[in-house]
């Protein structure tokens, strides 16, 4: 195993080289780094410029430039954003721990009760609880996350606040404005919608996964051998049912994971929460190059992280495979 890795680690590092030379190509390409740099600069001096274009690589063709700009970028000798000549990494640092704590929560939850009543549909397949569990995961899947979450800000700030007085959520922020300090108990009052929204999305796509990817291991060979030997159901289902069948599932969860990183863009928009899907949109919307390549960097290399620790995990869930 610890080959496996080391190998997957080895590849993982041209990987990343190329994929982030093509982002940066892409984002050269699509926001014109020089351009918006000038329209937010329009007094800069021609020192100004050209160190802007140094620290970038935007003086020369896109494979030099790309290499001068990943010096800078190991070296930590990042530029300053276009607007306002602001750190990139503490704003960056800020966005990527409030997507990880929503996307972690959201996560959290939803993959525990979409297993769960996944499980619990593939017990019985064709009967009503399946039937129901499948009914209200397509309905899942088909809501888009920005009508659950304009719904849900409708009934639990809107309507709420005009049948009792007050919002039960609040639907805007991690906290409110003015906080200072840390206050757990306002943090989760803040995450709740958001986290509803996206756990409703992860909840009726893992439940599926999960259900099919146990029928298939329900009526395998070795499960019916586990019966003939006398084991209890219940030891069945959770150590050569279950294990089995979260293989698949685990692939999937190794991609959410990882994408999670890039941000969650509808719902932190919808909600002005300030994670890296805000930050992207913000950054974009100006054309900040500084301030989008980092952020790329990373989620290119969480994706990568993630799919390493999923192919790891294949060999802890079942002995039968073998990564070496």
């Amino acid at each position: 195993m610890f080959r496996f890795a080391l190998r997957r680690s080895a590849w993982a590092i041209p990987t990343l080289l190329l994929v982030t030379f093509l982002v940066y190509i892409a984002l050269r390409m699509g926001t014109d780094p020089l351009a918006s740099y000038m329209r937010s600069n329009p007094r800069a001096t021609r020192s100004k410029i050209a160190q802007y274009k140094e620290l970038n690589g935007l003086g020369s063709n896109y494979v030099t430039g790309y290499f001068s700009w990943l010096k800078n970028f190991v070296t930590f000798n990042w530029p300053k954003s276009i607007k306002g000549s602001r750190e990139v990494w503490p704003e960056l640092k800020d966005a990527i721990a409030n997507s990880a704590r929503l996307g972690i929560a959201a996560t959290t939850v939803g993959v525990f009760i979409g297993l769960t009543i996944g499980i619990f549909a593939a017990l019985r397949p064709g009967g009503k609880r399946d039937v129901a569990v499948n009914t209200a995961a397509f309905v899942g899947i088909s809501i888009p996350p920005y009508i659950s979450a304009i719904l849900l800000q409708l009934l639990f700030a809107v309507y709420w606040s005009k049948w009792f007085g007050n919002t039960l959520f609040p639907t805007s922020g991690v906290y409110p404005p003015g906080q200072d300090g840390f206050d757990l108990v306002l943090m989760i009052k803040h995450m709740a919608l958001p986290t509803v929204v996206v756990a409703i999305q992860i909840i009726a796509v893992y439940s599926r996964y999960m259900r099919s990817s146990l029928l298939d291991v329900l009526n395998s060979d070795y499960m019916r051998t586990a019966r003939s030997k006398g084991l209890s159901e219940f030891r069945i289902l959770m150590r050569h049912g279950v294990r089995n069948a979260l293989i698949p599932v685990i692939t999937i969860a190794a991609l959410d994971i990882g994408a999670i990183v890039g941000g969650l863009i509808i719902t932190e928009n919808i909600f002005d929460y300030p994670g890296t899907g805000k930050y992207f949109l913000s950054a974009f919307g100006n054309g900040d190059f500084p301030l989008l390549m980092p952020l790329m960097v990373i989620i290119v290399a969480s994706v990568l992280l993630f799919n390493l620790l999923a192919d790891v995990s294949y060999a802890i869930l079942d002995p039968r495979i073998r990564l070496d």
